[in-house]
């Protein structure tokens, strides 16, 4: 029985555990009993941060005591926090520039682009492991990269030497056939994938793409379905390496990058999806979930929010899903000669500098600009809720990769993620509307655009490590706004603590840490804290970190009660660093998602799952809760009892951890585990 390239891939770069025997135990149904997998140990070739989570993460490999990186390649990219409201940013972005060329890092400069783009273009290779503190960080699976998302502590570990630790997944194999057609993107095959599997019940999942639709895919086109593949929960999402890979890797002129990867020829999945893409259509995730799909066709004629009415519409193509040299082409050449719609507010966000140069030479960017576009800078910007949020009521269409309630910095917003194709027709007409219809309506033929033979290449914004010697002598630069994270202490062995908030299902980590304008506190976590879970907070209550302050003074721990899918979305380990910082020690949840849970454990707060999930249903807010030789039972079980001394009944939770977590809980979390003289 042959191999999936994931299980090839692994193989490679298996320093602990087992892959022999995976494919035992297989159900009926197929596919096996997760319950019998077992953690592995990777070696990671290639790490990436990015400057909202890359300030910790330097922070904390600095505590670790590691000196230079030991990994092949790492680079630091500025691309979040580059708007500079306040001498926050620029004092973060002096640290990074400083910090990564003493550890041997290379360093990508505000302006330079969005991490993802310019690793893809510049750095990401077939065949290497990249774990990146950016859960998107699986655009370079589009290149036949093994790319993982991580917190930024377990990032630091890699950086530091360290393997990376994760259940050896199971792999769900993506069989592509025909062709896309005119009008039809890449965009939509992942929000097909997305209307199949949603964004809920796929942790511990690797998504492999095969078969001829699949070799018919540019890299980028590739990379926008394995960027947004993170929205579906899965660990990574990849790509073969072929032809297609070879002349991506040839125009940017590292065509020694290059070898070819594939599964084998009689390799199986644990479970396999065929989309045709002959019969493919534009799609759209509507209001306010990536797996909220519907066909354009459905919903088109909508604009501010209701179906036919006048109104506004505001329209943004760019973010690391859809802003390569491809994607805006594409749009030149729909609004060469023509005017935006007068009640369509528009810009585009070239995903680097490299594309917007080429589209600056070529005369595109001319066309763009000409047909009433903003151009925005080359950066993460209103994907992350810095800038251009839309006004109440008016709807929103985005190339983006995630629409959650109010991540465009607008409660209540009404934002839709879509194709560069779908938003270019909408701009021209000023609502949704379906990119088919372009040739009838003002008579425009499909843009048919290939890869280019030769990227324009300037690296003259990233900038190279320090050598040893110069390093030594090198100064790490730290503002006053530049604060060392503080460390968990030790867990106690009969935890009391009180219920601080009850959520309910797919609460994303921007719920619990927002970012948009609160993101330049990410380097001060006692500002940061107090921004946690403040969309739920009441005018003239006390937020909910006063609360859990208050609650820490006497002693008592702060616990969060959660319903399914509880973590999703961004690596942001804020959002288990501030609840650490304000008290909080465990999170009681239905269920909880891979790179959270694994945020929660690294920073000393117990994930636990509830077995019977009608139980969630009887802890109120305020609840007083009990668990006992929670220390035993992290030690030696799978479960622990919890007292609600309130209600006055008690509950099994599940402990879902491998060897390791029990380790770095008992240890309080990684950072202290790894100063006891533990590998990373």
């Amino acid at each position: 029985m042959g191999l999936t390239l994931t299980y090839k891939l692994l193989s490679a770069h298996l320093a602990e555990g087992k892959i022999a025997g995976l494919r035992q135990a297989q159900s009926s149904r197929g596919g096996r009993d997760f319950a019998k997998c077992e953690e592995i140990g990777i070696r990671i070739d290639q790490t990436l941060t990015q400057d909202a989570t890359g300030t910790t993460a330097f922070l904390l490999f600095e505590s670790m005591g590691a000196g230079r990186v030991k990994t092949q390649l790492s680079a630091s990219y500025v691309d979040h926090n580059i708007a500079g409201f306040g001498p926050e940013n620029q004092t973060d972005h002096i640290y990074l520039q400083t910090a990564a060329a003493k550890a041997g890092v290379y360093h990508s400069r505000a302006g330079n682009g969005i991490c993802h783009q310019v690793h893809l273009e510049r750095f990401a290779k077939p065949g290497v492991t990249l774990l990146g503190s950016d859960s998107h960080t699986p655009t370079a699976g589009g290149i036949g990269a093994l790319a993982i998302g991580a917190g930024g502590l377990d990032v630091a570990a890699a950086m530091a030497g360290g393997l990376f630790y994760l259940t050896c997944p199971k792999v769900l194999g993506v069989k592509l056939t025909g062709k896309l057609n005119d009008w039809v993107a890449a965009k939509d095959v992942i929000l097909k994938l997305l209307s199949i599997l949603t964004t809920k019940a796929n942790v511990g999942w690797v998504v492999e793409y095969f078969g001829e639709g699949a070799s018919g895919l540019s890299v980028p086109q590739r990379a926008t379905i394995t960027n947004m593949g993170a929205e579906l929960g899965v660990t990574t999402s990849i790509f073969g390496s072929d032809e297609q890979t070879r002349k991506f890797l040839a125009a940017q002129k590292r065509e020694n990058d290059y070898q070819p990867l594939a599964a084998d020829a009689d390799a199986e999945y644990d479970r396999v999806i065929e989309i045709n893409l002959n019969e493919l259509e534009p799609m759209a995730a509507c209001p306010s979930s990536p797996d909220n799909v519907k066909t354009v066709s459905e919903i088109a004629g909508v604009r501010t929010g209701q179906v036919g009415s006048t109104g506004s519409l505001q329209v943004i193509i760019g973010s690391c899903t859809n802003s390569s040299f491809a994607d805006l082409m594409m749009v030149a050449g729909v609004l060469k000669g023509r005017r935006i719609n007068h009640m369509v507010e528009f810009s585009i966000a070239p995903g680097s500098r490299e594309v917007l140069n080429m589209l600056a030479e070529n005369g595109a960017l001319a066309e763009i600009i000409s047909a009433g576009a903003r151009v925005l800078e080359s950066g993460c910007g209103p994907c992350i809720g810095q800038g251009l949020s839309p006004a109440d009521g008016v709807v929103s269409l985005r190339t983006f990769n995630r629409n959650f309630p109010g991540r465009s910095g607008t409660a209540g917003d009404k934002v839709y993620l879509v194709s560069p194709e779908t938003a270019v027709a909408s701009v021209l007409t000023g609502f949704i509307t379906d990119p088919r219809e372009l040739p009838k309506l003002f008579g425009i033929k499909y843009p048919k655009i290939g890869l280019p033979s030769e990227f324009v290449i300037n690296d003259s914004m990233i900038e190279k490590p320090l050598s040893e010697k110069d390093a030594a002598k090198a100064e790490v630069i730290r503002g006053s706004t530049i604060v060392v994270p503080e460390t968990p202490t030790q867990l106690p062995d009969n935890l009391q603590g009180q219920v601080l908030i009850k959520c309910g299902d797919k609460i994303t980590t921007d719920h619990i840490m927002p970012a948009g304008r609160f993101l330049k506190l990410r380097s001060n976590v006692p500002e940061y804290a107090k921004a946690v879970f403040n969309c739920f907070d009441e005018k003239g209550k006390p937020t909910f970190a006063e609360r859990a302050m208050e609650l820490k003074k006497k002693g008592t721990a702060g616990i969060i009660v959660a319903g399914e899918s509880y973590g999703q979305g961004s690596s942001r380990e804020h959002a288990a660093l501030c609840p650490m910082y304000l008290g909080v020690r465990a999170v009681i949840a239905k269920s909880i998602e891979r790179i959270h849970k694994a945020n929660l454990i690294n920073f000393c707060i117990v994930p636990i799952v509830f077995a019977e999930p009608g139980d969630y249903e009887k802890i109120r807010l305020a609840d007083r809760l009990e668990i006992d030789n929670i220390l035993e039972a992290i030690k030696n079980s799978d479960e622990v009892k919890v007292i609600d001394k309130t209600s006055s009944f008690e509950f099994v939770g599940k402990l879902k951890l491998s060897r390791r977590d029990r380790d770095i809980l008992l240890s309080a979390g990684l950072l202290n585990y790894t100063k006891k003289g533990q590998r990373y």
